[in-house]
């Protein structure tokens, strides 16, 4: 007998996956649907999130190093949806 999975699981390897296209572009509904409750489920998940996040404000503050920039733009800072 196969097990069917529901519309909206998504295993943790989906989840990172998802979690990384997120960075260069909008996902979709039910991707961003599945996300949240993956993240809301998962213990591991969440923390790859910040770390993400992590990543990503470092590289911003990297970038703007040379520039003598020390405030952190909100968009930035702020994790997208």
């Amino acid at each position: 007998m196969k097990i069917r999975s529901l519309p909206l699981t998504r295993t943790c390897k989906q989840a990172a996956a998802l979690l990384v296209a997120r960075e260069d572009r909008a996902l979709g509904l039910s991707d961003t649907v599945a996300l949240r409750l993956h993240l809301l489920a998962c213990k591991a998940c969440p923390q790859f999130e910040n770390q993400l996040v992590t990543m990503r404000l470092a590289m911003h503050r990297w970038r703007h190093y040379a520039n003598g920039e020390e405030a952190i733009p909100v968009a930035v800072a702020k994790r997208p949806e």
